[in-house]
């Protein structure tokens, strides 16, 4: 066998497929910036790549293992969407980025994304002058949360219309999934 049809090894499908889920979250979060949406065509084709190029190579985790990371990337960010405090579109995105990284990294990821959510959304509250409305309407989701699953009423938050201040949820995707793709391989 030559050089020309050697299989690509292990480490280098790991960056093309790496590369591949970084330019989606950049074309992302993007959109995201610029007119607030997160287009399907983005996050669908890209989980269905993450699928199949899984499933294809070699050194992929495997069609179950990225099945399983969109699960866990799904069912991550939808209980906040269920509580309208963030889109479709930033719940269709960690999905993707699951069935890029797996169930285990894709808990990973999830978790640096809530971190980075959080620094950006104090940094979005102080710059937009409403870091007391913000802290306002974090007590009334946690508190009408709670009241939800003791099965009483109470107050209803609804973040489209409640919002101290929006911010585009894909950077914090887009930024939490780098760091913790950092400091997985370089911490």
């Amino acid at each position: 066998m030559n050089e020309f049809t050697a299989v690509p090894s292990a480490n280098g499908q790991a960056i093309a497929v790496g590369g591949l889920l970084a330019v989606l979250l950049i074309a992302a979060a993007w959109h995201d910036v610029r007119r607030r949406r997160i287009p399907n065509v983005v996050v669908f084709c890209g989980a269905g790549l993450a699928l199949a190029l899984h499933a294809a190579l070699p050194a992929g985790i495997g069609l179950l293992d990225s099945a399983a990371g969109l699960a866990v990337g799904l069912a991550a960010l939808m209980p906040l969407y269920l509580l309208r405090a963030t889109g479709a579109g930033d719940v269709k995105l960690m999905a993707m980025v699951g069935a890029f990284a797996g169930p285990g990294d894709a808990l990973g990821a999830v978790l640096c994304t809530f971190a980075a959510g959080a620094l950006l959304a104090l940094a979005v509250a102080v710059k937009a002058g409403v870091l007391r409305q913000t802290a306002y309407n974090v007590k009334v989701i946690v508190y009408a949360t709670a009241l939800r699953l003791a099965s009483v009423p109470g107050p209803v938050f609804d973040a489209r219309t409640d919002s101290a201040a929006r911010m585009p949820y894909a950077v914090a995707i887009a930024a939490g999934t780098f760091g913790f793709l950092a400091l997985k391989h370089f911490g």
